[in-house]
């Protein structure tokens, strides 16, 4: 399907993304929509004839466990309400421990890479079929940004990503902006990826801005799309005209004419990077595109030297059988191979350790597993706990009022000690207990305040319409 350009529709630009001329398509976060209603912004779009695609963030199918059934099924909802063509997630790990290791579960509240092993490779492609089965349209996969590589990996990402495709049919979402990411964090070619993964199995693909700290890049999403962030979709268009490609931005919403000046951006390199133009287009022969790695500020680390195994030749095993079409496995199924093995007894469980592993010692300070580079654990531990404090005050924004300039600085020191168990709002709620349980805060009118806020949303149960106006009217007399 042709999607065209788009834009990541959030609720904070949505009067801006409707007014931008020229978009085809949007992409909406999946999670932060209701499963049987949408907000007025989207039936608006939806009604002019834009197409909308769920984009889910909260699966994890590169985790050891199979795929949660009710996650599945919110998502398989997200897309028909929406009408959608696809739908869409990540190749990453977002969650580790529980029964498979005995131990407490952890949320990472990030997508964090799996290691490009065999391994691995066979648990996704698993999860990857389950997910497939679940859902009522097409599935693509998204190339996440890594600040951390694992140790012994065997394929690289473009090897891994041709293994996932050949095994599953599933369709690729390439983030042009985590190639970039990964080529001055991880040493990473983005044109040794886009040579070896199948461009024709791109479904649609991603430009972002980031920004370079300490000689690392990350992948904010809340600054303009760099100069090589365009070279990579340069490279990616010399190759293959993608279906569609969709700019995101997720915080520090720019007005809506920069929006249009990047999008207008993004046209340019597409057509200046095209192999050969319409003569009618006054383009010509587009020129060779430039080097990825050019106007970055500091060199990329060399590249892991180690061998890896060519895209179906798993050493010790003869490659696996070509893909088929399955027409019974549903419509979001595609092409299949043949007569799929399960997953190896005790993959998942091996894939389960290494992953609470390294949650954990980003996430609870327990030692770091063997292999990793040790500071580039500590920038992602310290990135983490900085996405939790950001998120946390977004979804409760009472937390950072109440404790004013205290609050990041008390939720850093909190998440330092206490990892994530469940969604951010649980996040907000066991932090606010946190502060309470130590006594704070100080002003004891800021304490009645937390106390107050956290009794109305940690109850069994909502409360009653009286006891709500008693808070608030209990509330601004504290505040007097």
């Amino acid at each position: 399907m042709e999607l065209g350009i788009g834009i990541g529709w959030r609720p904070e630009i949505a009067a801006e993304v409707e007014s931008l001329s020229g978009i085809d398509w949007v992409e909406a976060v999946a999670e932060n929509l209701c499963a049987d209603h949408l907000p007025d912004s989207l039936v608006r779009l939806r009604e002019r004839g834009v197409t909308v695609v769920p984009h889910g963030v909260a699966l994890g199918l590169g985790g050891a466990d199979r795929p949660d059934p009710d996650r599945l099924a919110g998502l398989a909802a997200r897309a028909e309400l929406l009408g959608a063509p696809l739908v869409t997630e990540h190749i990453a790990f977002v969650r580790a421990g529980g029964p498979l290791t005995a131990s407490p579960r952890l949320e990472a509240g990030h997508l964090l890479p799996v290691p490009r092993t065999w391994d691995a490779l066979d648990v996704l492609c698993e999860n990857v079929r389950i997910a497939q089965d679940s859902l009522p349209v097409p599935l693509a996969l998204e190339n996440i940004a890594a600040l951390i590589t694992w140790p012994g990996e065997e394929l690289t990402e473009g090897q891994f990503l041709a293994e996932l495709v050949e095994r599953t049919g599933v369709r690729l979402l390439i983030d042009v902006a985590n190639l970039h990411t990964n080529y001055v964090n991880l040493g990473q070619d983005p044109a040794k990826a886009l040579d070896e993964l199948p461009v024709e199995a791109i479904a649609y693909v991603h430009v972002a801005g980031g920004v370079e700290r300490n000689g690392v890049w990350h992948d904010t999403h809340a600054h303009p799309v760099t100069a090589p962030v365009l070279e990579v979709l340069a490279e990616l268009r010399s190759r293959v005209d993608p279906p569609g490609v969709l700019l995101e931005r997720d915080d520090a919403f720019p007005p809506g004419a920069e929006l249009a000046g990047e999008l207008d951006a993004i046209r340019a390199t597409l057509r200046q990077a095209a192999p050969s133009a319409d003569p009618a287009d006054g383009l010509g022969q587009a020129a060779p595109p430039a080097d990825p790695g050019h106007g970055l500020r500091q060199a990329a680390p060399p590249a892991d030297p180690r061998p890896v195994a060519s895209p179906g030749t798993r050493p010790g095993t003869r490659p696996g059988p070509a893909p088929v079409s399955d027409d019974s496995a549903g419509a979001g199924a595609g092409a299949r191979t043949a007569a799929p093995a399960p997953v190896p007894a005790g993959t998942r469980d091996r894939t389960a350790v290494a992953q609470t592993a390294l949650l954990s010692a980003l996430v609870a300070g327990t030692p770091a597993p063997e292999g990793f580079d040790h500071r580039r654990l500590r920038v992602q531990s310290r990135a983490l706990a900085a996405k939790r404090a950001d998120v946390v005050a977004k979804v409760a924004p009472e937390l950072p009022e109440i404790l004013g300039d205290g609050y990041r600085a008390a939720f850093l020191a909190y998440a330092g000690s206490r990892p994530m168990s469940g969604g951010y709002r649980r996040d907000a709620l066991d932090f606010a207990e946190h502060v309470l349980i130590a006594g704070g805060p100080a002003d004891p009118a800021a304490r009645r305040r937390l106390t107050y806020w956290w009794q109305d949303r940690s109850g069994a149960r909502p409360p009653r319409r009286t006891t709500r106006l008693v808070r608030a009217a209990r509330a601004v007399l504290v505040g007097k």
